[in-house]
């Protein structure tokens, strides 16, 4: 009789990733990440003992494979439209994932200036303070800009309200970008 497969905390938590790429983070429960993992519900409750506690750790790791996705530009295109696109991208290719991480409410920061702040951006806001030659202060402004801006084309896309058109997406992102900047620049020195 070959040995049993040991189930570990984080098969555990990529099956839960998968469910909610399937069906979303409400779907969540130990019944179906045990069904994605062909195995009882007891690992699932052995290493987590509230589904919430799950979640949490679900969730860490889906943030963990955004930040991933964020950062991979294509060589040779500008990183702060690439990573403005590869936010809406991500929104279209992984809605379920995107609501998960920003309309699901198990965001530890609970608001855009708490994200700025955070350790997961701080490569986003270098990448986009050298690309700007811009003061921190005043790429914590235009990053809030054009977030917003970016979010909100992501979120409609996820939400099935727009069909994604990149080259569109790309001259808008570009659009704001540029404003951005040219606002920030032009304003009082920190």
């Amino acid at each position: 009789m070959p040995p049993k497969t040991r189930v570990t905390a984080e098969m555990i938590v990529d099956a839960a990733v998968e469910v909610v790429r399937q069906s979303g983070f409400e779907r969540i429960n130990a019944r179906a990440v045990s069904g994605q993992l062909h195995c009882s519900t007891q690992p699932v409750m052995y290493h987590f003992s509230t589904i919430d506690s799950l979640k949490r750790a679900a969730y860490r790791k889906a943030d963990h494979l955004h930040s991933e996705y964020l950062m991979n530009t294509p060589p040779g295109q500008d990183p702060i439209l690439g990573i403005g696109l590869n936010y809406v991208r991500f929104a279209m290719e992984e809605p379920q994932l995107f609501r998960f991480l920003f309309q699901s409410g198990y965001a530890e920061e609970k608001s855009l200036l708490e994200m700025v702040d955070s350790e997961e951006l701080a490569p986003v806001l270098e990448a986009m303070r050298e690309g700007a030659v811009l003061s921190l202060r005043k790429t914590r402004n235009v990053f809030i800009t054009v977030a917003l801006f970016a979010h909100g084309y992501a979120s409609i896309i996820a939400n099935n309200h727009l069909e994604y058109d990149e080259k569109l997406i790309a001259e808008h992102l570009e659009r704001t970008w540029n404003g951005a900047v040219l606002a920030a620049a032009s304003s009082a020195d920190d």
